[in-house]
């Protein structure tokens, strides 16, 4: 292969796993983060797709049926202490021989032992999430809503010595999602709601890229690898939209939600620069323009939630999430170029029980456990996304002062340790392979401020 064509044929796979990226930044179901709601954090987002009000939005359009006019906003804080360690990550070379000593075509196989710090502390940096909703009635039957979410939002980072580096250094992802949501009283025990969705996403993204090492002496083969790395970055953005519909069903003390919310097909156009590239790669240095498509999940809820006595409310729901949506990143380059990440992410169920308990009137204690897994394959896990299954213990406290409610909550996060494994072809073009190999782990704590007003 001439210099040229590698040149080229790297340049494109360099975005391609550049733009991979965009799938990275969170430990709260991938890159899924739950907390839209106050309440609903302090029992672990149990029965939420069936409760009514404002704070409800996310998961049901349907729960602003039949309810006075409504302001909420909230504030969620996450603290994360996260660990990634190197368990024997490689780079592999299958490099053309110069002649002389060796005859024309000859291809020289090594590997080396990627250099680096073995052990980075606080990969995943912790955050604030906010939100807002409100709701108003349209004569006796109808209500109208708007909210504004945060669903996908967080960054992880490396630093340059770390060994991860060649998979990833920063992976920022920041996302709004507009919802416009229609709820009506069909009849004293049926609530329905439909809403459309527009979401914003924009994301920073950026890796190491090994240079090619010197090939010295005769088989077997010696290499010393190169003194410095290169570096590619993607900054982009973009809007697209989707939809939602749920309904609510009310017989007596029981509650019961069902919803669904549309996977989101995303565009991200942005500018990719590949620099520091040297030698047979130089040509590959290069500031362009690109554009990664890829598919955020559905999500689907069944909920309910049952009143005990007149204190004692409890509650439950279970979550489909169709993560198989996010099965690989399509990326176009420059006037022809086109690529395939693959990410075989699987679908997953999600659950949570809890329970609300009014102490008086005015104020409300709960708690709440829920279990997410992830949806990454241990055969197939990125340093972009240190994601394991997680356990959720919380415990919230209401109280309602006049016409406005002030909700507080407070979750712990286990998140269970997850291999890193993740085999790929740096250049595209079979001369370097990446072996990574680590483990992650961590836990976190999430605190949960809001205040809804009624009026």
């Amino acid at each position: 292969m001439t210099s040229r064509n590698f040149a080229r044929v790297g340049g494109l796979a360099l975005t391609t796993v550049l733009l991979a990226g965009v799938a990275a930044p969170a430990m709260a179901g991938s890159f899924y983060v739950q907390e839209q709601s106050t309440r609903a954090q302090g029992r672990a987002n149990a029965g939420v797709g069936a409760d009514k009000g404002v704070q409800s939005l996310w998961w049901n359009p349907a729960a602003i049926a039949g309810t006075q006019r409504e302001v909420y906003l909230g504030m969620h804080g996450l603290i994360l202490d996260s660990d990634v360690d190197n368990r024997g990550s490689t780079l592999s070379y299958n490099l053309p021989a110069p002649t002389p000593p060796f005859p024309a075509g000859t291809i020289l196989s090594g590997s080396t032992v990627v250099a680096g710090d073995p052990h980075v502390h606080d990969v995943v940096e912790s955050g604030i999430v906010p939100n807002f909703a409100v709701s108003m009635p349209i004569g006796d039957r109808f209500n109208v809503g708007l909210a504004v979410q945060a669903p996908y939002n967080f960054t992880t980072k490396y630093e340059q010595p770390d060994f991860a580096r060649y998979d990833a250094l920063t992976s920022e992802l920041r996302s709004a999602n507009v919802s416009l949501v229609a709820a009506m009283t069909v009849t004293d025990w049926l609530d329905i709601g439909a809403g459309f969705d527009a979401q914003y996403a924009k994301a920073t993204l950026s890796s190491a890229l090994p240079n090619l090492p010197t090939v010295a002496g005769v088989a077997p083969l010696v290499l010393i690898p190169a003194a410095t790395d290169g570096r590619n970055q993607l900054e982009g953005d973009g809007w697209d939209y989707g939809w939602n519909a749920g309904a609510q069903m009310h017989f007596g003390k029981l509650d019961l939600g069902l919803s669904y919310r549309s996977k989101i097909e995303h565009e991200l156009e942005g500018t990719v620069n590949i620099s520091g590239l040297t030698g047979a790669l130089a040509a590959a240095n290069v500031s362009a323009d690109g554009v990664a498509s890829f598919n955020t999940p559905w999500y689907a809820t069944v909920s309910a939630r049952y009143a005990v006595n007149d204190r004692l409310t409890l509650n439950a729901q279970v979550n489909q999430i169709g993560w198989s949506e996010f099965d690989a990143i399509r990326v176009a380059y420059g006037a022809t170029g086109s690529s395939t990440i693959v990410q075989d992410y699987d679908d997953v169920t999600t659950g949570s029980i809890g329970f609300d308990y009014k102490i008086d009137p005015t104020m409300t204690v709960r708690a709440g456990l829920g279990y997410d897994p992830t949806p990454t394959s241990d055969d197939h896990r990125t340093a972009r996304i240190p994601d394991g299954d997680r356990w959720l213990y919380a415990a919230g406290l209401s109280k309602t002062v006049g016409s406005m409610t002030f909700d507080g909550a407070v979750t712990y996060i286990d998140i269970d340790t997850a291999q890193i494994n993740d085999t790929r072809d740096v250049y595209g073009n079979g001369l370097v392979i990446s072996n990574l190999r680590g483990e992650a782990k961590g836990s976190g704590v999430g605190f949960s401020m809001g205040a809804t007003w009624a009026f």
